[in-house]
């Protein structure tokens, strides 16, 4: 396969190419709907690729570009990695326009067409099983910040200048700063325990730093859950009352979705849920 580009007087001089796949679904949408999605910038037009009972959406990108140096460099970039995320999206949300997806790792590359048809055509069974288990359910991510160090006792102005006056009340702040941060951690436990009884699955994420929430405060919980779309207005009532009960010891719940479900889009995550019917 190849794209191709503009050469010396205008003429198109065909580029060697890649197979990058985005999504794998078994309700493929319209091609005119895949054509017009942009893909990845100097690739050719998105489109259906056929896997035995399987789809795939997928994209010819130029090899120089997505090779793995270039791509690796590419992704160190925060503009570069930022704009093939957004092609990724926007591709897996075109797939998931249809039914139930399962978005692959973003930049999933093979040589050719009939190298990404039989690598899927390998995991036929479980994607397939996968696809049945996302199949009207969404993602909803809960993330819980708070409190700030204020909240904790200040190592004193007041009081005794001494310097072990001094000593006992830093003592006194860091202990209470402990305290309060374990009382914390405890509820924002409690909000994901609940959450977690109105979901088919929920995963816990890295708490992100400050610098990327922008915000002053530590993210106690960075959680993922899949609930079933029949549920989801009583998923959120069931969030709102834990921010209710989380604001009284000055933390902060916040719920968005519902997402395509890339958080719960692994063979593993089948694996275990079958493993979870069975022991049951």
């Amino acid at each position: 396969m190849s794209t191709a580009r503009a050469g010396a007087g205008g003429a198109v001089v065909p580029r060697p190419a890649v197979t990058c796949v985005f999504a794998v679904t078994e309700t493929p949408p319209p091609d005119d709907v895949v054509t017009v999605t942009p893909g990845h910038d100097g690739g050719g037009p998105l489109r259906v690729l056929a896997a035995g009972p399987l789809h795939l959406i997928v994209q010819d990108v130029p090899a120089a570009d997505f090779g793995e140096e270039a791509l690796a460099q590419r992704l160190n970039r925060p503009t570069e990695l930022e704009r093939c995320a957004r092609a990724h999206h926007r591709a897996v949300e075109t797939a998931a326009s249809a039914g139930p997806v399962v978005p692959l790792p973003m930049a999933t590359l093979y040589l050719d067409d009939g190298n990404a048809v039989r690598a899927v055509a390998a995991r036929e069974a479980t994607l397939r099983a996968l696809l049945d288990r996302l199949r009207d359910r969404s993602e909803w991510a809960v993330k819980v910040h708070g409190p700030g160090s204020g909240l904790a006792s200040a190592a004193a102005a007041d009081g005794p200048a001494d310097g072990r006056s001094y000593l006992r009340r830093a003592s006194a702040r860091r202990r209470s700063e402990r305290e309060v941060r374990e009382r914390s951690l405890e509820q924002a436990h409690a909000v994901d325990r609940e959450l977690r009884r109105y979901a088919v699955a929920a995963t816990r994420h890295r708490p992100q730093s400050e610098r990327l929430t922008g915000r002053s405060v530590p993210q106690l919980l960075n959680a993922a859950y899949l609930v079933d779309d029949g549920q989801r207005a009583e998923f959120v009532r069931v969030v709102d009352e834990q921010a209710r009960e989380a604001h009284r010891w000055s933390l902060e719940v916040t719920v968005s979705g519902p997402w395509i479900p890339y958080s719960f889009a692994r063979s593993g995550e089948v694996e275990c849920a079958a493993h979870g019917e069975a022991g049951a």
